[in-house]
C-alpha cells in the first residue's frame, strides 16, 4: 500500500485549557510532516483574531505550511481583504477560501450588504491578489443548501476556474461516496486535486450531530457498529478501524492525500496515520 500524503486541520483556542490541548495536538502530530496544517473560522467568523493568531504561531514554531480558513460570514469587502493583507504579512502563502456557516441563531446564510457573496467571490478577489495558492471546499453529498445532486459539482468548477487550485472535501463514512464525487467531478471537466476529508470519530454522538448538520448521510451499518460498541466500550477501538479501514480502501482507489479533521484530539489521528505508514521519522542522535 501506498504511504499518503497528510494533512490536519485544527480550530482556534478559546480558552486557556483548549489552548494547552491545540498545542499539544500540533506537537503530537507535527513529527508526521504534514504537506499542510489548516486553521479554522468560528462560525460565524466569530474566531477570526484567534485563527489569525493560531495561524502565525504554528507557522513561526513549527516548520510547516498553514492554511488559513477564511469566509465570507458578517464581514465586508474591506475588512475580510484587511485580513487577507494580515496573513501575507505575517507570511502565510496558503488559504482555504469558503463561504462559511450561517451566524449562531441564523437559519442561513445572508451575505453582508457590503461583503463577498458567495466563495466564488472570495476566490476570485485572492485570485486577483496573487499572493496565495487558494484551496476550496467540496461535498461529495448535496450541501444542505444544494438545488440538485449535481449543484456542488457545478460549484466546485465555479471555484475551480476561479482560482481555486484544490478542494477538501467534507466528511462521509464510506469510501464509494468519495468515489462517485471524484468521477462526477471528472466527467463536468475538473481537473484540480480533490482531498478527502477524514474525520476520526472521537464521539459517535458529536459525529452524528456534525453529520445532520452538513448533510452526511450516516450508513445503517456504522450506526449498528457505535451502538454494539458502546455497550462495552470498544469505540476507541472501533473508531481507529473505521478510520483506518477508509483511508485504507481510499488509497487503493488511488487516493495520495488525506487531509484529517483533528478536533484539537490527536490520539486517533496518529493511530489511524501509523496504521497507514505515516510516522514520524527516526532520529539518531549520538550513536557509537
Amino acid at each position: 500500500m501506498t504511504t499518503p500524503r497528510v494533512s490536519f486541520e485544527f480550530f482556534p483556542p478559546q480558552t486557556l485549557d483548549a489552548s494547552f490541548r491545540l498545542w499539544e495536538t500540533v506537537q503530537v502530530l507535527a513529527p508526521l510532516k504534514p504537506s499542510f496544517v489548516s486553521v479554522t473560522y468560528g462560525a460565524g467568523g466569530t474566531t477570526r483574531k484567534l485563527t489569525h493568531e493560531a495561524v502565525t504561531t504554528i507557522g513561526k514554531n513549527y516548520g510547516v505550511d498553514v492554511a488559513a480558513h477564511l469566509t465570507c460570514v458578517e464581514a465586508t469587502r474591506a475588512e475580510t481583504l484587511e485580513i487577507v493583507n494580515s496573513y501575507a504579512e505575517a507570511g502565510v502563502t496558503e488559504i482555504v477560501a469558503l463561504r462559511g456557516d450561517a451566524p449562531h441563531g441564523a437559519a442561513r446564510f445572508t451575505p453582508h450588504a457590503d461583503g463577498f457573496a458567495s466563495s466564488v467571490e472570495l476566490i476570485e478577489a485572492l485570485a486577483e491578489d496573487g499572493r496565495f495558492t487558494i484551496r476550496c471546499g467540496a461535498y461529495p453529498e448535496p450541501h444542505p443548501d444544494a438545488a440538485d445532486p449535481l449543484a456542488d459539482v457545478r460549484w466546485l468548477k465555479r471555484k475551480v476556474e476561479a482560482g481555486a487550485s484544490s478542494a477538501i472535501t467534507q466528511f462521509f463514512f464510506e469510501a464509494d461516496t468519495f468515489f462517485r464525487f471524484r468521477d462526477a467531478c471528472a466527467k463536468e471537466g475538473i481537473d484540480a486535486k480533490i482531498i478527502p476529508g477524514i474525520l476520526p470519530i472521537q464521539s459517535w454522538a458529536g459525529a452524528k450531530r456534525f453529520a445532520e448538520r452538513c448533510g452526511t448521510s450516516i450508513p445503517a451499518w456504522v450506526e449498528e457498529a457505535f451502538t454494539a460498541a458502546a455497550r462495552d466500550g470498544r469505540e476507541q477501538l472501533l473508531s481507529t478501524a473505521i478510520c483506518t479501514e477508509l483511508c485504507d480502501d481510499l488509497i487503493r482507489g488511488g487516493v495520495e492525500d488525506l487531509h484529517f479533521y483533528t478536533l484539537n484530539r490527536p490520539g486517533l489521528t496518529r493511530d489511524v496515520c501509523h496504521a497507514l505508514g505515516v510516522t514520524p521519522d527516526a532520529v539518531l542522535e549520538n550513536v557509537a
